[in-house]
């Protein structure tokens, strides 16, 4: 333990308040960083609001130097439900925030292992989040001029070093890939795919509208839970998950974004897009009190977003290799080419590096790697073998 920092819980409304403005403090130069909505942090670390802590506990930590001042800041966290899910029982480190010294980065690494360990963990990954993994997970490592996505990670380019040089290894790569809207064409095959399908009678495509949105969060759970739930790690969505999910879009949902296809009328395939909430949020200063929603909306209807987040391809397993995402892109197009749409730019969610099919997938669409993000892992036994993430099938 350093003579001249010390490590102080989370504890108090006051700790609480300097967790969520340590990072304001250090990203004020920073023209791409994007403040978070205090209440997307907070809700992590509150069990009402938080279902990972039905089954594991989170805790955070300040770094405090010699004038009390906050300079770092980590939480560490494990979900019993997860942890076996891997060769050695793994815990998470997240939302790490540090100035430029390693032995400080160092010393909130240390208290995130031994914590760990002391609940029975033998590894942390990190930095994640306590819960889904479509939120703050990984660190970014590549494509530090482009600001971040909703409820995706920004941070200092040195923090790789600090991670790496600590012992972390490369888990996974994640790629956040891009195409302009209306950059026209698809990869000559699945276009090819996608006009025999939209030849076929049987298929059909349409968008999400919102006079029937129960029906349609309907047939997004029985894609889901056919398409995603066979992979480690993912669990089978609820109806009440589902419902609260589409609630939680709302705000931003716009209904010629959320496309699905049909065979015979059974829900076989969607690709969810929203307008990228960050290009808004980015000029509420982290709050969401009255005036700030007010001001949302101001901002949504006066300087609306340019740039559209997709959140999820899925295709039910049957219907897989057939070209549906390429009928879905098309589908899209139609209106998407048209002079009087008003998005320029397509980001999809991260795509591990361990799922090459879906890495195929958004090539084949016409989209380029524009972010990289990296999944450490730290095993608490150092002599034992490292393995990266398994690739899916």
């Amino acid at each position: 333990m350093s003579d001249h920092y010390k490590i102080v819980e989370v504890n108090s409304p006051k700790r609480k308040k300097e967790f969520i403005r340590l990072p304001v403090r250090l990203y004020k130069k920073e023209r791409n960083w994007i403040r978070p909505l205090d209440q997307d942090i907070e809700s992590i670390f509150d069990p009402g609001q938080n279902k990972s802590f039905r089954n594991g506990e989170a805790l955070r930590w300040l770094l405090l130097d010699e004038n009390d001042k906050a300079i770092g800041r980590v939480a560490a966290f494990y979900d019993k439900k997860t942890a076996h899910n891997n060769d050695q029982p793994t815990g998470g480190m997240g939302f790490f925030e540090c100035i430029r010294d390693k032995e400080a980065a160092f010393m909130l690494f240390d208290q995130c292992k031994e914590w760990l360990r002391s609940k029975g963990m033998e590894a942390m990954d990190g930095p994640v989040n306590f819960g889904d993994r479509d939120r703050w997970w990984g660190l970014l490592v590549d494509g530090f001029d482009y600001e971040p996505n909703y409820r995706m990670p920004y941070n200092f380019h040195y923090y790789k070093e600090f991670f790496e040089d600590y012992g972390f290894r490369n888990f996974f790569n994640q790629y956040t890939y891009y195409r302009e809207i209306k950059k026209e064409g698809l990869n000559p095959i699945i276009e090819e795919k996608a006009k025999r399908i939209h030849n076929n009678p049987k298929y059909h495509f349409e968008h999400l509208r919102r006079k029937n949105i129960d029906k349609y969060v309907e047939d997004f759970r029985d894609i889901y839970n056919l398409a995603w739930s066979r992979y480690a790690g993912v669990k089978k969505i609820t109806k009440a998950h589902a419902n609260a999910l589409m609630k939680s879009l709302k705000p931003i949902l716009d209904e010629k974004l959320m496309w699905f296809a049909y065979y015979d009328d059974d829900p076989i395939a969607f690709f969810l897009m929203v307008p990228d909430a960050n290009q808004i949020i980015k000029y509420l200063n982290g709050k969401m009190h009255l005036f700030a929603k007010l001001k949302f909306l101001f901002y949504k209807k006066v300087k609306p977003p340019q740039k559209v987040l997709g959140l999820i391809f899925g295709v039910v397993p049957e219907h897989q290799g057939k070209g549906l995402e390429g009928g879905l892109i098309m589908s899209f197009g139609d209106i998407a080419l048209n002079n009087k749409f008003p998005y320029k730019h397509l980001e999809l969610n991260w795509i591990g590096d361990f799922n090459p099919a879906m890495m195929k997938v958004a090539e084949q669409i016409g989209a380029e790697i524009r972010k990289i993000h990296v999944t450490y892992r730290y095993l608490f036994d150092r002599t034992k073998p490292f393995k990266r993430e398994k690739k899916v099938s």
